[in-house]
């Protein structure tokens, strides 16, 4: 079992305050986006097992049975195939989705046969993987997820009384929902970008002034000033988690996170299409090809179980759970079939020999034994043999 030292990603919609709160460190005024745990090239965890240190990935890929174990390397690969953060939204992140499997492959090998340089601003594919993905809030968080039923959305946009919405709100009623949703979110990111500005200031105006369910989309103009993500927000669901709540994206779930602090897991990939609310690059045809159109409600999961609360998901590549250790409680071993990833986010619980402070995390090779004692909670990330 190693203590792991990771990467804290300087995303400009990053918190300032949460991550640094959570480890007890003094904020550096800078936003404090991601923390990445796992062996993701992008970022690695860093691990003492050799003189000046080595990185997790090189760890696995020196012995990819012995810290994976046979089953997984036979299921998965010689990787990791998950990648665990703690995520922390001062402002909102983009409107994105994600590729599934084959679409990212196609993607990825496109990229690379065209020589498109794997740290352009302009790529889409950074790895061959899908990125199904799930949040679990520490902090009540809010976001944005799944396309609402067209007729719900022509209703939102309506009540805004802002008359150059009127050609949207009659296509969301006048097709088959799917038809309705391609067309308008196809027409909202490729509009006039003039005309679309002035568009989104009226309709920021007018959610600032009712309110109500208009309320989490009027903040977005503040950050995104003529940014037609604005308008493309309003087709999706708002949700709020509460700590403890999570909720699962799949493969071209529309989404964004506005505000929050939460424990992220999701498969071992760096995979976004964006289509607003980012300075970053912006590739609508192909985001256009990976949404599916269809409404689909936010489903809010709860952890189910005893001592070890599963947070359950379609994806064999993860599965994410929770300890919430009392004082005086009876230690709990946990399973050594596959690697894990052990993350602290509160109190003072102990990992085998190793004690963990909050933000702090350890990774434990399959086929070794560890015992939780102590008092806290512990999220604990491993995969589905």
């Amino acid at each position: 079992m190693d203590r792991l030292t990771n990467t804290i990603r300087p995303y400009a919609w990053g918190s300032t305050t949460a991550i640094p709160a959570l480890l007890g460190a003094e904020p550096t005024g800078e936003p404090q986006a991601e923390m990445w745990m796992g062996a993701h090239p992008g970022a690695p965890s860093r691990l003492d097992r050799a003189a000046g240190g080595t990185t997790l990935s090189a760890v696995i890929a020196a012995d990819p049975e012995g810290e994976l174990g046979a089953a997984a390397v036979a299921k998965f690969g010689p990787a990791l195939p998950f990648l665990l953060k703690i995520l922390a939204a001062g402002a909102p992140l983009s409107l994105q989705v994600h590729p599934d499997l084959a679409q990212a492959r196609a993607g990825f090998e496109d990229e690379e046969r065209r020589g498109v340089p794997m740290d352009a601003g302009h790529r889409n594919y950074k790895d061959a993987n899908h990125k199904p993905e799930l949040i679990c809030a520490l902090t009540p968080f809010d976001g944005l997820c799944g396309f609402r039923p067209p007729r719900e959305a022509a209703d939102l946009l309506e009540g805004l009384g802002v008359d150059s919405l009127k050609p949207y709100v009659d296509l969301l009623r006048a097709h088959p929902e799917e038809a309705a949703l391609r067309e308008v979110l196809t027409a909202v990111l490729t509009a006039d970008r003039e005309e679309m500005a002035r568009t989104v200031t009226e309709t920021a105006a007018a959610a600032e002034r009712l309110g109500g369910p208009y309320a989490p989309y009027a903040g977005l103009v503040h950050d995104y000033p003529g940014d037609p993500g604005v308008i493309a927000a309003m087709l999706l669901n708002h949700v709020r988690l509460q700590p403890g709540e999570a909720m699962f994206l799949g493969a071209g779930i529309p989404h964004a996170y506005l505000d929050g602090l939460g424990v992220e897991l999701m498969a071992n990939s760096d995979n976004v299409l964006r289509c607003g609310l980012t300075p970053k690059h912006v590739d609508v045809p192909e985001l256009l090809k990976v949404v599916v159109f269809e409404p689909s409600a936010p489903g809010v999961l709860r952890p189910e179980g005893g001592a070890e609360e599963v947070y359950e998901t379609p994806i064999d590549e993860f599965r994410l759970s929770r300890f919430v250790l009392a004082p005086g409680g009876a230690p709990h071993t946990l399973p050594d079939a596959a690697p894990q990833i052990l993350l602290c986010t509160a109190g003072a619980p102990t990992a085998g020999e190793l004690t963990l402070a909050p933000g702090e995390s350890v990774f434990v090779p399959a086929g070794e034994k560890v015992e939780l004692s102590g008092s806290g909670t512990v999220f604990r990330a491993t995969l589905v043999l």
